[in-house]
């Protein structure tokens, strides 16, 4: 295997976008502490992770694409699945945590009668 260095073009903007996809993941994921109610705790941890996710993989085809000399776009398809897929699993909890607290609800007033 040949170690080709990392254009500084490619190295420094990717170095950028790791550190921010970190930070935007860290974030995201203290929601999950700092939140009380499943309906606040799931809104942080999608969004953050989301764009962390997202900031990593255009790291990843930045320094792949200057390392092969050409535009990869493998990942594109990785963040495309992520981007259709994060909101549409984070609205269907969402249905099923305000589902589950209605039947709830429905049963304490029905046990209160």
């Amino acid at each position: 295997m040949i170690d080709t260095p990392i254009p500084l073009w490619a190295g420094i903007p990717a170095s950028i976008l790791l550190v921010m996809g970190g930070l935007l993941a860290l974030t995201g994921s203290a929601g999950l502490l700092r939140f009380r109610t499943f309906q606040a705790r799931i809104h942080a941890p999608t969004l953050g992770n989301t764009l962390g996710c997202g900031c990593v993989l255009g790291a990843s085809i930045l320094v792949f694409s200057a390392l092969a000399s050409r535009p990869v776009f493998h990942e594109v398809i990785i963040t495309l699945l992520l981007i259709v897929s994060s909101p549409v699993t984070a609205m269907l909890l969402m249905r099923a945590a305000t589902y589950r607290s209605r039947i709830s609800q429905a049963d304490a007033e029905r046990d209160a009668r």
